[in-house]
């Protein structure tokens, strides 16, 4: 029996494909009955008539919330921590009742703007007018579908990601909804997990920059008010670490690579403003993200001085049971209460137990007053601001071919690209990712109008229409399909073409949460369509169109020019012409490593150097003749059968240009500890496109008090060139910037030697060198006690 506090809604087909599945409520309830939650659900005694109303209190935001604290009753407290999804379309006789009572602080947009509102109305009509939250997962848009985060990040681009989540703020917010479960900056170097189609990548300052960038986009907050809707980063902490790139599974890392690389992004959000944080599934070094004290306490509203909501993942409250951390729901209430989560996200934990947890003194009603004050503190700053923008226009529209275009990154060319319209008399469209306007969207396209979703194949038919002709062939029912029965007729269409337009890659079912896979390569029988078409005498282009970096080394030898396109939305079948016939120059880069092979995996450019590193030129032994293998090619860290490189570096992406580096100077060849180190170089367009440039800046500390990486993302800029223009770059590293924290927590910037590279992708050759010396610098805060005890 589903509780009918928090029920699944019935979705159409459509979303239901593109929707993770999630554990059913009854899975993790304990032993409480029917009867016995119902009566918690329920005030003790009939509140007394409201001295005041929540849009009544005049005076600033702390002393208006603190006189309607002053006046809630215990139930109405415990209410503006539990949040709901609703049933159907539309409310139910309990709900409406929870909510016109008080008894319920936010629910979740099901679809429905007219739901939403009759939502509203009725906590308007309850005792003191607290407006509920309206919350959904506007992950990478919302009627109108961007690129998929993890393509976003592919852009390098902080204004047009920033610009993508102010549009995708306006639509949600035009039909009633407030706050939005994004931006997700788990840093992920395992690409078997589905859900690194949702992550920034896996550099954390690159996640850093583009978090912050999508707060401020989401928000739209001035003047104290929140234009937009309120965002929530997530999931704290580490998330994408997940063991064996499973969804969900537990997470074990050192304080190191936790503070240096699993949290920066994290602390970028919330210090752009980020109102809310959540908590992640998985478990943390032996303790579940929701119930970590540590991290939750300790660092966010410890060190960090968060002072937004933290807001449980689905059921994750009660799903502790599952874990063996808690025995039953009501110790899982006390746990994650205690440890700071403020609002339980659909689970009946906080509704049922709080109130006898505050009574037998296992939880402070100080701490239940400290929830409701962060979840108030939301709801003021959300009311007063913009109305929305209703979806589609042409402004969103726009944008989302703009960011599309910039997100797509171009792997190999063998200079067929770009095509020639005015000489082509057919082109043939192969491959099952051609005509899928749902797939082509991505995970977390709930509310997708995907009326508006225009494919390769539409948009080349609309856009070739009386001057080439265009055959089709899927050569499969789907990416996952094992039959052949379709490539004879694929093969057919291509030897009408001039030239060949094949779109693989991995349809949504395959992608996002719970979509983890053992496999990295093209999924059902698309290899072979691959090696058929490639060996006919025509030229082939490989758009790949998926969720995660695939390795697709054996495909991308056979073709004559690789287009990684990520899912990239709405506007995908534009987007993608713009670049094949030249309008546009390819400029993405590769925010993730692509591995050759998944026996690679994790594989990240960060990586940290062994005692016997393997030589850059290594060859793998077998095939290579063991026996006549130089010495020193013996006993590396290697795999036998593969190089230790990558197929595609971070960074990486190739353009209808070229670019030169060159002319590397340092404003210091010795560095003050409080000192700042100038560097510039010259970038030169060097071929006969105007084109933009991803120029990065890596740095090395070559010796340190734990193993540093081998080289580390400092900064970026994107530059705009046109043939044989030449610019001088210039950069900025503070001396403190070049410190760590290291597994005492302690941030520590100690004096040695640094290399840096500045470059077009992580494998960056042109090289200066300089010294930090040895002195007082300024101290930077890591850790501190947990919040007072007071609060709890």
């Amino acid at each position: 029996m589903r509780p009918a506090h928090c029920t699944w809604i019935l979705l159409p087909l459509l979303i239901t494909a593109m929707l993770p599945s999630r554990p059913a409520y009854a899975q993790a309830t304990g032993p409480q009955t029917g009867a016995s939650r119902a009566a918690a659900l329920e005030p003790t005694a009939e509140p007394a008539e409201a001295a005041i109303r929540f849009d009544l209190v005049a005076g600033g935001i702390d002393h208006r919330i603190n006189r309607l604290i002053d006046e809630m009753t215990l139930d109405e407290k415990i209410g503006q921590l539990v949040q709901l999804y609703p049933e159907g379309d539309q409310l139910t006789d309990e709900l409406r009742a929870r909510i016109r009572g008080g008894l319920i602080g936010s629910v979740f947009f099901a679809g429905e703007a007219s739901l939403a509102e009759d939502a509203q109305r009725e906590a308007s009509a309850s005792r003191l007018g607290i407006p509920l939250i309206i919350a959904r997962d506007v992950v990478h848009g919302f009627r109108t579908i961007m690129p998929i985060p993890l393509g976003q990040a592919a852009t390098w681009n902080p204004e047009l990601v920033r610009d993508a989540a102010r549009l995708s703020a306006l639509e949600a917010k035009a039909e009633g909804v407030d706050w939005t479960f994004a931006p997700m900056v788990d840093v992920c170097r395992d690409p078997r997990w589905g859900r690194v189609a949702e992550t920034l990548g896996e550099d954390p300052r690159l996640a850093s920059d583009l978090a912050a960038a999508m707060v401020d986009g989401f928000q739209l907050e001035r003047d104290g008010k929140i234009h937009g809707v309120a965002a929530c980063v997530k999931h704290f902490a580490a998330y994408g670490l997940s063991e064996g790139g499973r969804d969900y599974n537990r997470v074990s890392l050192s304080e190191y690579d936790l503070f240096n690389t699993y949290l920066p992004p994290f602390r970028a959000a919330l210090d752009a403003g980020c109102l809310g944080l959540m908590t992640t599934f998985s478990e943390v070094n032996g303790v579940p993200g929701t119930a970590h004290d540590d991290l939750i306490n300790g660092v966010a509203k410890g060190a960090w001085r968060f002072d937004g909501v933290v807001v449980s993942d689905w059921a994750s409250v009660t799903e502790m049971v599952n874990h063996g951390f808690v025995p039953d729901n009501r110790a899982a209430a006390r746990a994650a209460v205690n440890a700071g989560v403020d609002m339980d996200m659909c689970s009946p934990a906080y509704a049922d137990h709080l109130k006898g947890l505050v009574a037998e003194g296992q939880v402070s009603e100080r701490r239940i007053d400290d929830a409701v004050r962060r979840v108030l503190r939301m709801k003021v700053a959300l009311q007063g601001g913009a109305t929305g923008q209703p979806a589609p226009t042409a402004e969103s529209r726009q944008a989302a071919r703009r960011l599309a275009r910039q997100s797509m990154v171009l792997l190999k060319n063998k200079g067929v690209l770009p095509l020639d319209e005015e000489s082509l008399a057919t082109v043939a469209v192969i491959g099952p990712m051609a005509d899928k306007p749902v797939d082509q969207l991505g995970c977390w396209s709930l509310d997708a109008d995907a009326e508006h979703s225009i494919t390769p194949l539409a948009h080349l038919r609309k856009r070739l229409e009386g001057q080439a002709e265009v055959v089709y062939a899927a050569g499969a029912e789907s990416s996952f399909a094992k039959s052949d029965d379709g490539i004879m007729a694929a093969l057919a269409a291509a030897r009408q073409a001039d030239a060949v337009l094949l779109f693989v890659g991995e349809e949504v079912v395959l992608s996002g949460e719970a979509r983890s896979r053992a496999e990295l390569s093209l999924p059902g029988v698309q290899p072979r369509l691959v090696e058929e078409m490639a060996a006919l005498d025509k030229p082939i282009v490989m758009v790949v169109m998926a969720g995660r970096p695939l390795a697709i080394e054996r495909e991308a030898e056979a073709v004559d020019a690789v287009l990684y396109a990520w899912h990239p939305g709405s506007m995908a079948g534009p987007a993608i012409a713009d670049l094949l016939f030249g309008v546009h120059v390819p400029s993405g880069r590769l925010p993730i490593t692509f591995p050759r092979s998944v026996g690679q995996v994790p594989l990240y450019y960060a990586r940290h150097n062994t005692g016997r590193p393997a030589p850059e030129d290594y060859a793998p032994l077998v095939g290579s003749g063991a026996e006549d293998l130089p010495q020193e090619f013996q006993y590396r860290s290697h795999y036998v059968d593969k190089p230790p490189t990558p197929l595609y570096p971070f960074g990486f992406g190739l353009s209808y240009t070229t670019f030169e580096y060159d002319s590397i100077e340092l404003s210091h060849n010795e560095l003050p500890p409080s000192g700042v180190l100038g560097v510039r170089a010259r970038l030169t367009n060097t071929g006969d496109r105007e084109a933009a440039e991803i120029a990065q800046l890596y740095l090395r500390d070559r010796v340190a008090s734990v193993v540093r990486p081998v080289r580390q993302l400092h900064d970026h800029r994107r530059v705009t060139l046109k043939p044989g223009e030449s610019v001088v770059l210039e950069f900025a590293v503070a001396a403190d910037e070049l410190g760590f924290v290291n597994n005492q927590r302690d941030h520590v910037i100690e004096p040695g030697e640094f290399d840096v590279w500045v470059g077009g992708d992580s494998n960056a050759t042109l090289h200066a060198e300089f010294r930090l010396l040895e002195g007082e610098g300024p101290s930077a805060e890591v850790a501190s006690p947990a919040v007072s005890a007071e609060t709890r």
